[in-house]
């Protein structure tokens, strides 16, 4: 009997819940534009705020807080862009985003842009050698280069997408909040794996995708309190409080509720599940591997500033693609974290950031755990890792000595 493929890349998407497809399947039955005034339209109107209820119910949010969006990346662009815009256009002194060092892509780009092309100044937020980024870091970052009364935004994610580091957001945001600047936080990684509650966290914007907690992939949300200073950034039917229009897919919406009502419901039990399973993987590596480093806060048991999703490690003297091809190889799907840029390999900035040398980056290997992750899993990726790394380390040792010559 052939084993299925060993799946531990769920921080790049996660298998869709049959609860979410059954949510789903309802919903494709019926016909209506939830904008239509006809009697179709507003059933499908009367089933979307339900959905939206749901949400915002399972997340500490009031409905009116919830912005469907296409997924994580226009979530991250809208808070982003469109609260510099607000807040520049309101006082022209306000050129500042303060962002953390080890933020998404989406974000990252969103802010170059503004840099690029609309006069905006960055101001990165360092963090620790563990990936934590303190109040008293926010805060130093706040007081450079002008003060409080330069800065438009602060966005610092919740959970690391790499390395599964916990922010303290609701410290975070109340050390922006002291000086008047809005808090955003990119939550994709966060829920249903950390607990977290909208209201209670003091977050004025917080992106949420679907297909990295059991959800379809093609939708996600902003949630954005109602005194949230943000502008649009596409226009058309203003849909979604006039900050994001277009037609809402109602079947991907059902799909999201479902996705979120159980993830959140499941926090806390599947949390101490995972982070066993976690913890035996990350252990089993360092026996197997010597000299094996594991990026960011991490100690056994420990749920509240790592992710009990996320296993990402430093392999020495190693290519991170290398041994990815070879556990792909041995049935093992997992990701590097390393991006590439006109075809040459990198490493990750976020490992960058902790201050790791580039050869020690260059053999970063993320595993990341789902709901559907179960001890052979673990066991899978430890019986081989031994053998793929031996193998990695020879064609890198290789590599080396003919550069040498």
């Amino acid at each position: 009997m052939t084993r299925r493929p060993t799946y531990l890349d769920h921080g790049a998407t996660t298998t869709v819940r049959p609860e979410a497809v059954d949510a789903m399947t309802r919903e494709l039955a019926h016909t209506g534009n939830p904008s239509s005034l006809h009697g179709p339209g507003r059933a499908a109107r009367t089933r979307l705020e339900e959905h939206r209820e749901a949400i915002a119910d399972a997340l500490g949010a009031t409905p009116s807080e919830v912005i469907f969006t296409s997924g994580g990346t226009e979530s991250d662009n809208l808070a982003v862009v469109g609260t510099y815009r607000r807040r520049h256009r309101e006082n022209p002194a306000r050129t500042r985003v303060l962002v953390s060092a080890l933020e998404h892509p989406a974000v990252i780009d969103a802010v170059e842009h503004l840099v690029e092309h609309e006069g905006a100044l960055a101001t990165w937020v360092e963090c620790d050698s563990d990936g934590i980024v303190s109040p008293t870091a926010l805060a130093a970052a706040i007081d450079a280069d002008g003060g409080p009364d330069t800065v438009a935004l602060v966005t610092i994610m919740w959970v690391n997408n790499e390395i599964g580091v916990v922010q303290d957001v609701p410290a975070l945001a109340a050390t922006a909040h002291a000086h008047g600047i809005p808090f955003h936080s990119d939550a994709v990684q966060a829920v249903g794996h950390v607990p977290m509650h909208f209201a209670d966290s003091g977050v004025d914007l917080m992106t949420v995708t679907g297909h990295k907690l059991g959800g379809p992939p093609g939708i996600g949300l902003l949630l954005a309190r109602r005194d949230a200073p943000i502008d649009a950034t596409s226009y058309g039917g203003g849909q979604e409080r006039k900050i994001r229009s277009g037609t809402l897919a109602t079947h991907l919406v059902a799909g999201l509720a479902a996705a979120i009502a159980l993830a959140t419901a499941e926090c806390e039990a599947e949390g101490e599940r995972l982070m066993h399973l976690r913890d035996a993987l990350i252990t089993g590596i360092l026996e197997r591997v010597p000299g094996t480093v594991v990026t960011g806060a991490w100690e056994p048991g420990d749920r509240l500033r790592r992710s009990p999703t996320n296993a990402h490690v430093l392999v020495p003297e190693c290519e991170g693609d290398s041994l990815l091809f070879l556990l792909d190889a041995a049935g093992i799907a997992c990701s590097t974290g390393s991006a590439c840029h006109a075809g040459v390999p990198r490493p990750s900035h976020v490992v960058l950031a902790l201050g790791h040398p580039e050869d020690m980056a260059s053999g970063a290997i993320r595993l990341t755990l789902g709901h559907d992750t179960t001890e052979d899993d673990v066991q899978a990726v430890l019986d081989v890792i031994g053998d793929c790394v031996e193998r990695a380390q020879r064609a890198w040792r290789a590599g080396q000595a003919r550069r040498a010559g």
